[in-house]
C-alpha cells in the first residue's frame, strides 16, 4: 500500500495498516479479508455494487460473531468499548 497516503487524500478515507513488528494484527486482517471475500470475490469490480450493497455487507460483517472475540460480534465489542468509558483512553 505504498500509495495509501494518496488514496487517503483523494478519498478522504484513512487507510489503517498493521503496525510494524505487530504480527498479531495481521491474523485478524487476513481473517477479515477472508470474510469479505465471501461477499466480494477477489478481482470483483466494486463499481458494480451500489453503496446500499456495500453497506449491507458491512452490516452483516459487523454483526457476525467472531471466535477471536469470544463469539461476540464486532458491533458488540465496539458498543462495549463506548459504554466502558475506555474508548477515549490513550
Amino acid at each position: 500500500m505504498a500509495g495509501h497516503q494518496a488514496i487517503t487524500a483523494e478519498t478522504g478515507m484513512p487507510i489503517c495498516l498493521c503496525k510494524p513488528r505487530s504480527p498479531w494484527q495481521r491474523g485478524t486482517n487476513e481473517n477479515t479479508i477472508r470474510l469479505i471475500r465471501q461477499y466480494l470475490p477477489k478481482g470483483a469490480d466494486l463499481r458494480t455494487f451500489s453503496q446500499a450493497d456495500l453497506d449491507a455487507i458491512a452490516h452483516e460483517l459487523h454483526r457476525r460473531p467472531r471466535k477471536t472475540h469470544g463469539y461476540r460480534t464486532p458491533a458488540e465489542i465496539y458498543a462495549g468499548l463506548l459504554n466502558s468509558g475506555d474508548a477515549l483512553a490513550p
